[in-house]
Parts: structure tokens; C-alpha cells; sequence
């Protein structure tokens, strides 16, 4: 079934019940809307944008941050028949500019916290987009764009008569650029409604349940995960900001079962509740069913965290490309809380393999690269030949993470293959020694990236993120590391921030970029 169909069905079903709830703490402001709602207001943005030209086939930006006009404008989009291209709400006006012309977008939809960087751009794109579209208030509008209401109004709320197959394209997501310029998956349909079935499959999600979303909603992982709730018509609460107090607020007082949370953010709440800046006896928690986190290798020291505050919550890992429809493709699955540490097992109609750079599967237990093959595997870097035939073979999706399989068949992420430190010719897995580091108290972050050696090649670097109200020297490091085996030692600590992505992913480009200067005196 096409998303917007299972949104229709929602509308039908549950149409004066809550779809979508918004906090935003720090201006004390909370707005709801019903799925009949959700549903009339994507079908007016979808007739809109037909009036002003928008047809099947073409693409349409969506830059905003998130809030409770997000999906509406998303759902509407897709009812044209047009792709959405959803943008990442960090990009800057040049990467915003290169996307846009890759996509050779027609509309272009915007927040006001992206009017400086459009009007930047505007005259550059302006040879594909017809319309820009304000989603913002009136007196904050720029003159040459148009208001989302001024779009909508007067049309009908309901469904255009566009014919559109399983089959057919639905989006383009830009990948998020951490090892380069960002590259344009094509998405389709089945794509779109295959992560529907995977996350419900995984979570269990049933009409009573309440998804909190922090993620950006640009990413395919806060939306794929909401999609285990959206496929039964339960509601979802759309909390801007990530302050561990008003995490737990709006848990307890919008009753939520399900959160999926990035690493750091998890970390801080831990944080918040060891260090008694919040009491548990102070909020409802007793609903909360389910913690998930993905987007990036999840310690397992912060799991055992979790579960000495939480002890009756269940818990799952999940892992996931933008090629692969977002999360699931592998996940560890609630039932197996003894594997923590490990990405788990293949994710509901998925399949996988591990192999060497000759595409042959390894020896178990052996370190390989993780391939996959399922409904969710992207139709191709769009307008990007080259880099499709470097990802996909044979229908396999090349991850390009290294991984392997122990003997009871789960499937632990070893590195990044472009992260792999190679020095003194052996090989270095930063994943295994940042997972290392998490595991001292004095920790709130760590970091390791391969620097250039005159002797060695590389050398693993370790950047820390010590905990507030903390002091951690070198020396307490390098007694801590004594524990490793002595070649994945770090050769060089550095004390500082670990800079991460909106997704919680480590931009170790950024790092290699700010301290390769000090690796020209390396004599090691």
C-alpha cells in the first residue's frame, strides 16, 4: 500500500484522533492536529502545487526544520506524483544551491530559518524552480516567494486523481556528505512502504502506542522509525530541541511508549539522572516501553548504563543507510539483550553477506565488508552512474562498513572500510577503540581517526570529550588504554570536542581536517 494511501486509511479510520503533537519547550508551546488534518492539509499542499505547475516526475525541495507542518508538506508533495527531496537543515547555501540543480527541482518549500541561505542561491536555481514556497509567518515572507497558506488556499482537501504505482519513484535523499559531497538515493515507493513493514515488524508498534521524534525528520531514520506507528494510526509527538528535562517532560506528560534516541543524547540524559539534575520520581514513566538507537556504533558501556536506570525497558539496536530506506536492514531485536554491542541479525525480508574485496564471502569470524540485498535497497545515486555500479552489484548494496559474524550468527560492526587506520601495517578499527574509551567514567565522548606519520603511516588519534565537572589527564588515558592490545593503543590524545552530524554520526572528516597540522611533526 503507497504511504499517502496508508495515510487516507488513517483519516478514514481515526480521523478525530491526535495524528501529530508539537512541543517546543522554550517557547512553552504545544499544537496538535488530528489525522483528518494531516490528511485534508496534505491534499490542499498537493493541489497547490499542481496549480502552479508541478507534475509527475518532477522534484520538489523540502527545507525545513521539523515541525508539525513537515509531513504535511511531504505527504503532499508525494500526492503530486512528484519526488520530495528533503534537505539537510545543515547544509549551506552552496551544498543547498548543488543540490537543488542535481535535482533540477521545480518547487522549492522553505522555513524561515533558511531565508538567508535560499536568498543567496536563488538566482542560481532559478533556471528549474518555478515556485518558492514560504513555511513560515506572513511578516517574516520574502517577496519573492509565495506562503504555504496562500498555496493551499481555496483548494479542495481532497486527493488529486494521480495514478501512481508501487513502482514509481518517490524521492530523492542526499546522503549526508561525512565522506564526501553528498550523493542524491533514489527512492521509491515499495521503498517507502517496505520500511513501514520492517520497523513494525521490529517494535511491535500498535494504535495505542506514542512516538516521540527528536531526529531531524529530513533523515530517513526519524522517519522510518515513525513509520511503525504511522502504518497503525498511532500518534507521534514532534519535540524541537534535545535538553535532557525536556526529553523526559514531554514522555511523561504526552504518556510516550517508544524513543529512539542518538547516542549523545542518551548519554546526556544518563548524565542528567547519575547526577541528580532530574529525579525519575518527578515524571511518568511507567508507559515507556521501548529505547532504540541507530545511526552510528552504539557502546556497549552505555547500554549496561541504561539498563541499571531502566531495567524493564526493552531495547533494540538498529542499523541502516540512506540506501537502504533508512534502519533495519539489521537490528538486534528486543529479545536479545545478551548480544548488546553487536548490530544483530538481518531485519524482517532482508538478507546479508560478509566478503572480501573480491566480493567472496570470508570465514566466519573473519572481517569483511557488509553487503545486503532487500525491498528497501535504493534504485540508484541519481545522475550518478559511476558511484551506483561502485554501490550496488547484482542487486547487493556495498555498505562499505566492515563487519563480522560470530558463531551464533550476529553480525558485529567493526569500522568504517574508509575509517580503517592501516599503521605500521596493521590494521586499526577506531569503532573498537572509541567503544573502549566510552567505558571510563570520566568519558562523555570519544573520537579516533588515523593522522599521517613519517614512520608508521598513520597513527590512531584519540579525541576526548571529557564529562562536565570532570578532569581526565593523558597519563589516566594511556593507563586506561593498557588494556588493549598494544598496537591499537592511541599513539596521541587530544582533549576536545567530537564534533557529530545531526544523525549522531562522528564527522571524522572535520577532525582529520582540524588536527592533520599537528601530525607534520609526528616522528612516530
Amino acid at each position: 500500500m503507497l504511504i499517502t494511501e496508508i495515510l487516507s486509511r488513517n483519516a478514514r479510520m481515526y480521523g478525530q484522533e491526535t495524528a501529530l503533537i508539537e512541543r517546543e519547550p522554550e517557547k512553552h508551546r504545544r499544537v496538535e492536529i488530528t489525522w483528518k488534518t494531516f490528511d485534508d492539509q496534505a491534499n490542499a499542499i498537493a493541489r497547490g502545487l499542481m496549480a502552479r505547475g508541478v507534475r509527475k516526475g518532477d522534484r520538489v525541495v523540502h527545507l525545513m526544520m521539523n515541525c508539525i507542518q513537515w509531513l504535511p508538506a511531504y505527504f503532499g508533495i508525494l500526492r503530486t506524483g512528484a519526488w520530495a527531496v528533503p534537505l539537510n537543515f545543515r547544509f549551506v547555501a552552496k551544498t543547498i544551491a548543488n543540490c537543488t540543480r542535481t535535482a533540477e527541482a521545480k518547487a522549492f518549500i522553505f522555513g524561515e530559518e533558511f531565508i538567508e541561505r535560499v536568498s543567496e542561491i536563488r538566482t542560481e536555481i532559478e533556471s528549474s524552480v518555478q515556485t518558492f514556497i514560504f513555511a513560515g509567518p506572513e511578516d517574516k515572507r520574502p517577496s519573492w516567494a509565495e506562503s504555504l497558506d496562500g498555496l493551499i488556499a481555496g483548494h479542495r482537501a481532497k486527493a488529486p486523481d494521480v495514478p501512481i504505482d508501487i513502482c514509481d519513484d518517490a524521492a530523492l535523499y542526499f546522503t549526508s556528505g561525512t565522506t564526501g559531497t553528498p550523493k542524491a538515493t533514489r527512492l521509491t515507493h515499495r521503498n517507502l512502504e517496505h520500511a513501514c513493514y520492517v520497523e513494525n515488524r521490529h517494535h511491535n508498534q500498535t494504535h495505542t502506542d506514542n512516538f516521540l521524534c527528536i531526529p531531524p525528520l529530513y533523515h530517513t531514520g526519524a522517519k522510518m522509525h515513525w513509520f511503525g506507528n504511522f502504518i497503525v494510526g498511532a500518534r507521534a509527538v514532534i519535540l524541537k530541541g534535545i535538553d535532557p528535562r525536556w526529553i523526559l517532560e514531554a514522555i511523561s506528560e504526552e504518556r510516550v511508549t517508544i524513543v529512539w534516541l542518538l547516542v549523545p543524547w542518551a548519554m546526556d540524559l544518563l548524565f542528567a539522572i547519575e547526577s541528580g539534575e532530574l529525579k525519575l520520581k518527578n515524571y511518568r514513566l511507567d508507559q515507556w516501553r521501548l529505547m532504540h538507537i541507530g545511526a552510528q556504533p552504539v557502546p556497549s558501556s552505555l547500554i549496561r548504563e541504561w539498563q541499571k536506570i531502566f531495567p524493564d525497558h526493552q531495547y533494540d539496536t538498529n542499523y541502516g543507510l540512506t540506501e537502504s530506506t533508512g534502519p533495519g536492514c539489521i537490528h538486534l531485536g528486543m529479545a536479545n539483550m545478551h548480544k548488546v554491542g553487536a548490530i544483530g541479525v538481518p531485519g524482517f525480508d532482508w538478507e546479508f553477506q560478509i566478503v572480501d574485496d573480491r566480493m567472496e564471502p570470508v570465514d566466519q569470524g573473519s572481517p569483511g565488508e557488509l553487503i545486503l540485498k532487500g525491498p528497501g535497497v535504493m534504485k540508484e545515486y541519481y545522475k550518478n552512474p559511476e558511484a551506483t555500479a561502485e554501490a550496488i552489484h547484482n542487486g547487493w548494496l556495498l555498505t562499505g562498513d566492515v563487519a563480522r559474524q560470530d558463531d551464533a550468527g550476529f553480525i558485529w560492526l567493526v569500522d568504517r572500510k574508509k575509517d580503517v587506520i592501516i599503521t605500521g601495517g596493521e590494521n586499526i578499527y577506531p569503532v573498537e577503540i572509541e567503544d573502549f574509551l566510552m567505558g571510563h567514567p570520566k568519558v562523555q565522548d570519544a573520537a579516533v581517526i588515523g593522522l599521517p606519520s613519517m614512520r608508521l603511516g598513520e597513527i590512531a588519534t584519540a579525541i576526548i570529550k571529557v564529562k562536565h565537572g570532570h578532569h581526565l589527564t593523558k597519563a589516566e588515558v594511556e593507563e586506561f588504554c593498557s588494556a588493549l592490545a598494544r598496537y591499537k593503543r592511541p599513539r596521541k590524545i587530544i582533549f576536545g570536542d567530537v564534533p557529530r552530524n545531526p544523525t549522531g554520526k562522528i564527522e571524522k572528516p572535520v577532525l582529520r581536517k582540524q588536527y592533520t597540522g599537528q601530525a607534520e611533526s609526528f616522528k612516530i
